[in-house]
């Protein structure tokens, strides 16, 4: 660590500290994440997740990891520097100006671009939200992985996953076998937020973060998510009896596409929610963006219905539609 300067402490959570700092040896501006667990071999460190993943994604809209330092049984993650997050962004725009529904078009556009990257490689994020979304200029990218698990991981899965406020029912109901449309999820919330400049769901505990979903989107019947119904059932709880609200009104400066891709991505039941490759797909992007023909938006999530359906075949359904590999051809590309 003799190489850098440390500048300033820039962020701080529950697994570890953000620096600025400054390579002695290039001048280059770096962020460095120390891990707050002490870890005793070089081997220990290879084997963390987040390692794991990062090593795997190379991505234009995921942040560029630089070197790995063990130093005193810590851990250092040497990154790009970027100059905030989009939280950061959000409350400096809202004593200016709202975003445009371009900025808007343009941020999704790009983190569901580093999205469909990670999803073909083998990873679900877990934790995205505003915070782990870095800006610099007109640029944004997905970061921090210290939750991230590999979709074809054993469940059971953790019921703890990043910020209550960008969690997805089925992790509220304890779904064991929950997998990457918790990220869709997540950033269906995270796009209406940036519509209206406060959280779409901002529950105050677990319990009131269902009622806060319930009374927004309606309380969701059989046809809706009759998986999620078995759920509560198994777990003895009672969805609160909401029509929920329209969108449109939430919304008013939000495009009719805008809000019927909000609406698709935050759907009750994870199938019917389209996957990242999908929502790129979806007329919110069409009119701005080059599709390939064999890409173009086809009711993404329509038909989808998890009832009578197996946690087996379920588990089957994630790995076949959020899994693969991207290729060259099927990349999508802005024609501004």
């Amino acid at each position: 660590m003799d190489k850098y300067d440390m500048i300033k402490e820039i962020g701080r959570g529950a697994f570890g500290c953000v620096f600025q700092a400054r390579d002695n040896e290039s001048g280059e501006v770096v962020a460095i994440k120390r891990l707050n667990r002490k870890l005793e071999s070089w081997e220990e460190c290879l084997n963390l997740k987040e390692v794991k993943s990062l090593e795997k994604m190379n991505h234009s809209n995921i942040v560029k990891i630089k070197e790995i330092i063990q130093e005193n049984n810590f851990l250092y993650f040497v990154f790009e520097y970027m100059e905030c997050n989009l939280r950061q962004l959000m409350r400096i725009r809202t004593k200016t100006k709202p975003f445009s529904e371009a900025e808007i078009r343009n941020w999704c556009f790009q983190v569901f671009n580093g999205l469909a990257h990670m999803h073909a490689r083998g990873y679900f994020h877990r934790d995205l939200k505003p915070d782990n979304l870095l800006v610099s200029g007109n640029i944004i990218k997905i970061a921090d992985f210290g939750l991230a698990r590999e979709i074809n991981t054993s469940p059971p899965y953790s019921e703890y996953v990043g910020t209550r406020w960008y969690r997805a029912p089925e992790i509220l109901l304890a779904d064991p076998i929950y997998g990457p449309a918790v990220d869709m999820w997540a950033m269906g919330a995270v796009m209406a937020e940036l519509f209206t400049q406060d959280p779409l769901f901002a529950g105050v505990n677990q319990q009131h973060q269902m009622f806060r979903i319930c009374s927004v989107m309606g309380t969701p019947t059989e046809v809706d998510w009759a998986y999620g119904i078995e759920l509560a059932s198994d777990i003895n709880y009672q969805f609160p009896q909401h029509s929920g609200v329209s969108l449109s009104m939430l919304m008013p400066s939000a495009s009719d596409d805008a809000v019927s891709l909000i609406r698709s991505l935050c759907s009750w039941d994870p199938c019917k929610r389209p996957t990242a490759l999908e929502a790129l797909q979806h007329p919110f992007f069409q009119s701005w963006c080059y599709v390939p023909p064999s890409l173009r938006f086809k009711n993404a999530g329509v038909g989808r219905n998890s009832s009578a359906r197996s946690k087996r075949s379920l588990k089957k359904e994630y790995l076949s539609r959020f899994s693969g590999t991207l290729t060259n051809s099927g990349s999508i590309a802005c024609a501004r």
